[in-house]
């Protein structure tokens, strides 16, 4: 099968979340399964930047890129390259007033005021350098808002061109709760009559919404978990467009992410003090939480659970649960490692209770690749609160590294983590401890659970083997792709042979 994947984001090239990992691991498995695997990403020199002598080699094309906006014609570059380890070719899109910026959505005042135009650019970029380059494939997956707009112009105007016949249209949503809202004059860039931006296509509350475009326009919708797919349904989760989505609801599934197990392996990680496998977690795990207390000036005590975090720090993941019932968890014989950025309020909320426990509370704020594969290896137990979860991947590394999670059951967190209980306990299928309850004192008893139990090593033991025994990998989550792309394809085909006759 012939695969193309548009993202706006892809590891090692750039990077904000979740989507750039899957944007690379689902690729590569899909390669591994024999597939001809095709990945679109723009090309960020600035965000790159601090990377470049790790990435991939890139070759400039000679073909260039000419995409219409509105009434102007504006130019592009295109980069080969090549996703590391693997047989995916990487086409990376380059147009310097459009993304050769110090981030990706954003600087530091807010989400840049022209992020229309630039993933309208890039999604016309896109279906352009399928058509130049003579890409012909069978599958052009799209996801998140940032490439909305392909569905639609893959519908509305290159289906039947030359190369495109037998493309069919996936589109995955990674978080609802993004969805490229702009006014509604953007839609003139889109180059798209203005008799679709109706409510029932592109049009939302009077604004011109890409996330909404490519639920109506794509053939097939999947999103990052079985549970997620279920939420968005409904108008907690729905964000807007529950109704949407229930119209769709035969096209929707729900695949779980998986992990990239070439990465985030604790037998071979080099970013850990010492290795190990599940029969090896005695040793290997214990040298990785005395190296992890040791960087982290936490005092060194192998008899006190310590929990860790690495996360954007924000109320979607939680943090205003810790605060909720920072004075309880204070009380108990813990350690807390938390990594990461976000809500500066919730950071100094952190760094507030570091300052105040220095023995049993370390943090630091901005992203630290080594580190975080420290965390998971070094702490005992994995705190994910989360307000919503898409999917999550941090607690399928925990489950991978040994390290136990505290999860609410949202998401793909319900999907991943089976809780404790006596009956999952007793049939070998706990791995972790989950709560439904948004409140700071149902955390604070589940982790005084999780620590409780913590002192019965055999039980936890069997916990944490639980979870370091179950694939993680892509293998199954790429198949589950290729089945939607099949049935993409044989809903395609029969469009395609009445508008031929």
């Amino acid at each position: 099968m012939r695969i193309v994947i548009a993202s706006s984001e892809a590891v090692p090239f750039s990077k904000t979340g979740g989507l750039a990992d899957v944007a690379s691991a689902l690729p590569k498995a899909l390669a591994q399964a024999g597939h001809d695997v095709t990945l679109i990403t723009p090309w960020y020199p600035q965000a790159a930047g601090h990377n470049t002598d790790r990435l991939p080699p890139q070759t400039l094309l000679e073909t260039e890129l000419h995409v219409s906006l509105g009434t102007r014609e504006v130019s592009g570059r295109i980069w080969e390259s090549s996703l590391p380890g693997s047989a995916v070719t990487v086409y990376l899109l380059e147009h310097d007033g459009y993304f050769d910026r110090p981030g990706l959505y954003q600087d530091a005042h807010g989400d840049y005021a022209d992020n229309a135009e630039r993933y309208i650019f890039f999604s016309r970029a896109v279906l352009e350098t399928i058509r130049v380059l003579d890409l012909r494939p069978e599958i052009l997956h799209a996801n998140d808002w940032q490439t909305g707009l392909i569905p639609a112009l893959l519908s509305l105007e290159y289906a039947w061109l030359p190369g495109f016949e037998e493309t069919a249209s996936v589109f995955t949503v990674h978080n609802m709760a993004f969805q490229g809202q702009f006014w509604h004059w953007d839609m003139l860039l889109t180059g798209l009559d203005w008799k679709y931006f109706n409510w029932k296509q592109m049009e939302y509350f009077g604004q011109l919404n890409l996330m909404k475009t490519a639920l109506v326009f794509s053939d097939k919708l999947t999103t990052v978990s079985p549970t997620y797919a279920r939420e968005i349904q409904s108008s907690e989760a729905g964000c807007g467009l529950q109704g949407v989505l229930s119209q769709r609801r035969n096209d929707l599934v729900g695949i779980l992410n998986g992990v990239d197990t070439e990465v985030w392996n604790p037998a071979t990680d080099p970013h850990l003090a010492h290795n190990y496998t599940v029969d090896t977690t005695a040793i290997g795990k214990a040298a990785c939480k005395v190296d992890l207390q040791q960087r982290l000036g936490l005092p060194v005590r192998g008899d006190v659970p310590l929990l860790g975090s690495v996360s954007r720090i924000t109320g979607q993941k939680g943090f205003d649960l810790i605060g909720q019932c920072a004075k309880e968890l204070m009380s108990l014989d813990v350690q807390f490692a938390f990594v990461g950025s976000g809500d500066p309020h919730l950071e100094r909320m952190l760094v507030d209770l570091a300052a105040r426990h220095a023995d049993k509370v370390a943090v630091r704020i901005g992203f630290d690749e080594p580190l975080s594969h420290q965390v998971e290896a070094g702490a005992d137990i994995y705190l994910m609160p989360s307000l919503f979860e898409p999917c999550g991947l941090n607690q399928m590394y925990s489950l991978i590294y040994g390290t136990v999670p505290i999860v609410r059951a949202v998401g793909g967190l319900a999907d991943s983590v089976v809780d404790a209980s006596p009956e999952n306990l007793a049939n070998g299928t706990a791995n972790g401890f989950s709560f439904h309850d948004y409140r700071g004192e149902v955390l604070y008893r589940q982790v005084l659970r999780a620590t409780e139990m913590f002192r019965d090593r055999a039980v936890w033991n069997q916990l944490m083997r639980t979870g370091m025994n179950r694939d993680w990998s892509w293998q199954s989550s790429a198949a589950d792709y290729v089945a939607v792309y099949e049935q993409a394809i044989r809903k395609r085909k029969p469009q395609f042979s009445t508008a031929s006759t």
